[in-house]
């Protein structure tokens, strides 16, 4: 499987060995940003938005 470098991590805090992590990632190709965490078997992933409601964009 190749490696694909779309996603780049911006910051990241956590543990995976307590199994809890939150990183803020953004979309090489679109400049969105995303939080995701994870937290023992499950996790979640969304935007982040600003004030007026749209996705942030990091360039």
């Amino acid at each position: 499987m190749a490696k694909s470098d779309r996603f780049e991590i911006l910051h990241k805090e956590g543990s995976a060995l307590a199994n809890a992590q939150r990183m803020v990632l953004v979309d090489r190709e679109t400049g969105v940003t995303y939080l995701f965490i994870q937290a023992g078997y499950s996790g979640g992933l969304s935007p982040l938005l600003d004030a007026g409601g749209k996705p942030v964009i990091t360039r």
